[in-house]
């Protein structure tokens, strides 16, 4: 901790008194206070940095006096100010104030705001980041008797994009639910609810069932008044935003109102009307659900498709498996790809075209990856720097050293032979790269004419001296100083007997400037020396200096700042023309960040521990999935793990709905799930980790796993695995793939399979679609013999010993292969007898099962009376019986007509009873015997 600033504040007092008189702020808002060159926080924000960056309360200091009277504060240099950004915006959804003091002492003033889904002025802090921060905002209709319809719009302010969408949706939200998955949205706006006067409980139950889903997905809330949802000004402000202001008039978009109302929102929360770089910049377009598979929540969680924040290495999520993009550009795409599954078949087999190319051809997949991809930066957040007037000198050079890149990705493209491949290649990258390349032709001339490309081996950013005759004057002087100061050092270099650019090196140092580099190793050579000084001690060396080398870098640093305001309006110039190809650069982008995308996907398929293959895709709603040793993508990737692979066959008429019965660890869960991820990776046009595979197109992914509850919001196990069955219900189609583990753990075992059954017995007679089931349930594998489509599998276990003697140890061997036929009993109690339970525990177990077991059979027994009968008895005793009945009611019926009086309930009872004694054969019928007992 010693590198942390020590705390010092002018006016430890007037900062307490004004510190305390800022408003109030809620926990998930955090202020930070910019003090030049390091920060700091204070009050309860101090005492949770303290233990989410250092873990530690020691570092906490207290400004005013040194005792619980005083303000709690802590300091961070800028790298951890950084880091705890970074976490505090993308893994525990903060917001954050960044104070800046302009002028006087007490002037404080918010510089800077930032919250998972507007990143807008904290871009440069963050540095590179893979996930778009998407934000949304949504209107409900609050009509009665009116169906629920949900108003989205939405905004990424990387690209500049507004979507908007307008849904119908049922009373659990489903649709929206599917909507924020798909959009990967990091932060969600809704109307504030106002509470009840006489409860802290909000008075719309829409808006909380709302916030409820919301915070299922882990997204951050913000709330903003009913005013702001207003659409009064909308038209006017998207008038202004919109790249064609008479867009908008002429756009379906113009009729969602819902939707609108929400933009009105969006835009406000932004504040992108502040900014008027802005202006003419945005785009608006109209998001279709129906165009991409549907996720719930609990389907992204259950295949592991996001890393979450105790994931110990990258390959445990699908992204982090898939992941080898070279560029931000392709991380961010491939992250929104995985959330929005293709329904098109078409585009499905365009996508494993080009993936295949990349595959077959090594070469051409190399070379994109360790020559071109790797040297192209954020191209996004480079035109977006441009359009707000915050680009340099060097953002124009970044900008051109990928444009004379182009050539070299046109080359290798266009080397490729076999022409299978040439033309989806040409569709997707050569034609466009080309007639971008054409586009910025200009740009690179101009960067040649103007800057000087020779200064950059020195980090230098400078304007060629040719154009200017005071640059001229200034740029000879400049290299006479510094062949002064290599002279200098070259005399160092002998006067220490240190060999140049090997053991001492000549930098320019951000902090000290011009000065001289030792390796830590060889630093000794300047101790007790008094012509040398040293400046600091880092990771790399000793810095140090000279007198006759400090005088030249003062010099040298006050020329460099006289050319760089000589030269200022002509960098101006310069980049408001690089500035005009911001549309060129953005397209750019686009292309490039999909080709990085479909080349990390090859990469992927190819290192695999078994290779990928490509997967047949059947036209919606037609064929059936069949995979040969399908294989968990990132199971198969971890340490210490030799797969064991396993086939599936979901048929319409004979297996549409597969029952997995077998022991705890045998592999269920595995084999549900890999299926699940199977279909996912399919759809985004990846290969799959199959010898075969052919898949329909599923509609939506659907799953119900694990026992997690949430009982901190008031939600307990069972009732959370009610809500995501229920979601499954109300969402599932014909066309849906239904993921189930472990239905109805949360409470009895007969009310738990009497809602597995029910359950079950729904998805195949009204919903039709694929679903997959794995139970403890053995006796839902009865449904098979109900239903044709319903198939039995189980994962199989190798058991030693018979158990018939008393002393004998029954060992039990998971073998995870899944076969035909159900599994007819249970290992729970060998499972922990595996993982080492205690031994007494475990006969304890055993005991108690037994006990159950025989209390269970007996009572069976006594409920039929040891009876047991067959077709023919239920047969014969029926039809006896229906005679019986039938006579009595005859008989009844005579008693109570032609004026004589009704008979009484206990007269009929009797006369039953008398018929029934008199039919010898009903009474020796062994199922009336069953029934008389009952």
């Amino acid at each position: 901790m010693s590198s942390r600033p020590e705390l010092k504040v002018d006016d430890e007092h007037g900062f307490i008194r004004y510190f305390k008189s800022l408003p109030a702020i809620n926990d998930d808002t955090i202020r930070i206070f910019d003090r030049g060159d390091w920060y700091t926080a204070h009050g309860e924000n101090a005492n949770f940095i303290a233990r989410t960056v250092y873990k530690t309360t020691s570092v906490v200091r207290q400004l005013g006096r040194n005792d619980h009277t005083g303000l709690p504060s802590v300091t961070m240099t800028v790298t951890v100010f950084r880091q705890f950004l970074r976490e505090a915006l993308f893994k525990l959804g903060k917001r954050v104030e960044i104070y800046a003091s302009s002028g006087g002492r007490m002037n404080w003033k918010i510089a800077k705001q930032a919250s998972p889904g507007n990143l807008q002025d904290v871009e440069d802090d963050l540095g590179q980041f893979d996930n778009a921060p998407m934000i949304l905002a949504v209107k409900l209709s609050t009509r009665t008797n009116e169906a629920r319809t949900v108003g989205v719009c939405f905004a990424d302010a990387t690209v500049r994009e507004l979507g908007v969408s307008e849904f119908l949706d049922n009373d659990l939200y489903s649709n929206f639910e599917a909507l924020l998955i798909q959009l990967g949205v990091r932060e969600c706006i809704i109307q504030a609810d106002r509470p009840d006067k006489d409860s802290k409980v909000g008075r719309d139950p829409e808006l909380a069932k709302l916030r409820q889903v919301i915070d299922n997905c882990g997204i951050a809330i913000a709330e903003r008044s009913i005013a702001e949802f207003a659409t009064k000004d909308i038209e006017q402000d998207l008038a202004r935003l919109l790249k064609d202001e008479r867009a908008f008039m002429v756009l379906p978009q113009s009729e969602l109102k819902l939707a609108l109302g929400s933009a009105a929102a969006l835009i406000r929360y932004l504040g992108v009307l502040h900014d008027p770089s802005n202006f003419g910049q945005y785009q608006l377009y109209q998001h279709d659900l129906s165009q991409f598979m549907k996720l719930d929540a609990a389907a992204v969680k259950a295949l592991n498709l996001m890393p979450g924040p105790r994931d110990g290495s990258k390959t445990m999520s699908l992204f982090g498996l898939l992941n080898h993009c070279k560029t931000p550009l392709g991380g961010r795409l491939l992250a929104q790809w995985l959330k929005q599954p293709l329904m098109n078949k078409d585009e499905i087999e365009t996508r494993q075209q080009l993936v295949e190319a990349f595959v077959v051809d090594t070469e051409l997949r190399q070379t994109m990856q360790e020559e071109h991809l790797r040297a192209v930066p954020d191209l996004y957040r480079l035109a977006k720097r441009f359009q707000r007037n915050k680009a340099t000198l060097e953002d124009v050079v970044r900008a051109y050293q990928v444009v004379i890149r182009l050539p070299g990705f046109l080359g290798t493209l266009e080397g490729v032979m076999d022409e299978a491949y040439r033309v989806p290649l040409d569709d997707a990258y050569t034609t466009k790269l080309r007639t971008l390349c054409d586009s910025l032709t200009k740009l690179q001339e101009m960067v040649e004419t103007t800057v000087d490309l020779d200064a950059l081996d020195n980090h230098e950013y400078i304007i060629k001296p040719e154009f200017d005759d005071s640059l001229r004057i200034i740029r000879k002087k400049l290299d006479r100083l510094r062949n002064d100061m290599d002279r200098a050092f070259s005399e160092a270099a002998r006067d220490l007997n240190q060999e140049r650019d090997k053991k001492i090196f000549l930098e320019n140092h951000k902090v000290h400037g011009w000065c001289m580099r030792l390796t830590r190793t060889e630093a000794g050579c300047i101790r007790n020396n008094s012509t040398y000084q040293e400046c600091s001690t880092q990771k790399n060396g000793v810095y140090f200096t000279t007198k006759q080398l400090q005088t030249l870098r003062r010099e040298f640093d006050q020329l460099s700042h006289n050319y760089n305001r000589t030269q200022s309006s002509l960098v101006s110039e310069v980049v408001g023309v690089a500035a005009s190809y911001c549309p060129v650069l953005e397209r750019l982008a686009g292309v490039l960040g999909h080709l990085d995308v479909v080349v990390s996907l090859a990469h992927c398929a190819v290192h695999a521990p078994i290779a990928y293959v490509r997967p047949r895709i059947h036209a919606r709603g037609e064929g059936r999935t069949v995979l040969k040793e399908a294989r968990h993508p990132c199971l198969e990737m971890q340490d210490d793990v030799q797969f064991i692979t396993n086939d599936v066959t979901l048929d319409r008429e004979a297996s549409s709905f597969l029952i997995i019965t077998g022991p705890n660890m045998g592999g269920k869960s595995t084999y549900i799930r890999q299926i699940g991820v199977i279909a996912l990776m399919a759809q985004i046009g990846c290969f799959v980790p199959c010898a075969e595979a052919e898949l329909t197109l599923f509609d939506s992914v659907l799953a119900r796993v694990g026992a997690s509850d949430s009982q901190l919001k008031g939600v307990s196990t069972f009732m959370a695995e009610m809500l995501e069955t229920a979601n499954i219900l109300k969402s599932a189609t014909a066309e849906s793939l239904i993921i189930i583990d472990e239905l109805g753990r949360g409470t009895s075992t007969y009310d738990g399979f009497g809602l597995a059954w029910a359950i079950s017995e729904h998805i195949v007679r009204e919903i039709g679609c694929f679903a997959l089931f794995a139970t403890h349930f053995h006796e839902l594998t009865a449904l098979a013999d109900k239903y044709p489509q319903v198939a039995n599998l189980h994962v199989t276990a190798h058991i030693s010993g018979t158990g018939a003697q008393k002393d004998e140890k029954r060992e039990v061997t998971l073998l995870y292969k899944v076969e035909p036929g159900v599994c007819d009993q249970s290992f729970g109690i060998h499972v922990a007898e595996l993982v080492r339970f205690p031994d007494k525990v475990v006969r304890m177990a055993k005991r108690k099962a037994d006990e159950l077991e025989d209390f269970t059979t007996k009572h069976d027994e006594a409920s039929l009376l040891g009876t047991h009968y067959s077709k023919e008895d239920v047969e014969q005793g029926s039809s006896l019986l229906k005679n019986v009945l039938v006579q009595w009611k005859e008989q009844v019926q005579a008693s109570g007509g032609d004026g004589y009086e009704v008979p009484s309930k206990e007269e009929m009872v009797a006369k039953l009873r008398e018929l029934v004694a008199g039919d010898e054969a009903l009474l020796a019928n062994p199922f009336f015997q069953s029934i008389k007992a009952l």
